[in-house]
């Protein structure tokens, strides 16, 4: 930046380049360059090739970003679907192409990975309890979720209404639920929504595994119960977070003492409780 200032103060192009023993043309881009509020930075350019001779053409980029628009398909679908049509292109091209756009979904820096243990066999209950969350978006009220458990073994179940999801809002549902179960939970199963991250496995003192990424019968038994709520207890009758809550209040007790389960060879939740 000092080259810079000595041309602005009447030096020319040649002087300074000889003043501080730089070729004159540098000394010129320099002072195009060169910011004209008087900062003390020239901005450096990247010495990256704008182009490359083996380069994807522009009409097949074209494709591949109208194909992700369109449906929002992976990039093993669009590059399947441009083979169909006759264009040749590589998948890892189609997956380049994807990110220089910014249109993949990358994982996030922060989130840590988890392993979890097998599958036990549920035997007698609190073996196996799975718990999810629900999105709600009435069309008249603000979005809320709504958090579900169920006992594999007995089909006994608990929800609760919240108004956002977290670690925490988790294991306050999880003493909750647990506080009314009759029985001990011995393993946990949810999804990887990050309100059951490997923090809420550390902090719930119990052993919890993970379902298998877009596998939803690994938590088949809770989707049914999710189903449930929706055609039983809500409908589209409650706009509200707090007319949802009290429907589970009157709900949750005909479901677990009342309501015959074809998967309990017709019995209710509390009979299989009495039983084991």
């Amino acid at each position: 930046m000092k080259t810079v200032l000595l041309v602005r103060h009447g030096w020319s192009i040649r002087q300074a380049a000889r003043y501080t023993g730089v070729h004159p043309s540098t000394v010129l881009r320099w002072v195009r360059r060169a910011p004209p509020d008087g900062r003390f930075v020239v901005p450096t350019k990247s010495s990256c090739p704008r182009h490359h001779p083996t380069e994807l053409p522009q009409t097949i980029v074209a494709m591949i970003r109208t194909k992700r628009l369109a449906r929002g398909r992976c990039a093993e679908v669009i590059h399947q679907e441009l083979r169909n049509d006759g264009v040749i292109v590589s998948l890892s091209s189609v997956k380049r192409v994807l990110q220089r756009e910014g249109l993949l979904k990358r994982r996030s820096p922060w989130k840590r990975w988890h392993t979890s243990p097998p599958r036990p066999k549920a035997l007698k209950p609190g073996d196996l309890v799975e718990v999810d969350t629900v999105h709600v978006a009435p069309r008249d009220g603000e979005r809320f979720y709504v958090y579900t458990l169920i006992d594999v073994v007995s089909r006994w179940a608990h929800a609760k209404t919240v108004n956002r999801i977290n670690t925490q809002q988790s294991l306050r549902f999880l003493r909750e639920a647990q506080r009314f179960a009759p029985f001990t939970f011995s393993t946990l199963q949810s999804d990887h929504g990050s309100e059951f991250s490997t923090s809420f496995s550390d902090r719930s003192q119990l052993v919890h595994r993970h379902s298998r990424v877009r596998q939803p019968n690994d938590n088949g038994h809770l989707e049914r119960f999710n189903r449930t709520l929706q055609d039983e207890c809500f409908g589209d009758r409650y706009p509200e977070s707090r007319s949802y809550q009290r429907a589970l209040r009157a709900y949750l007790p005909y479901y677990n003492t009342e309501r015959l389960h074809l998967g309990l060879n017709l019995k209710t939740p509390s009979q299989v409780l009495r039983r084991s």
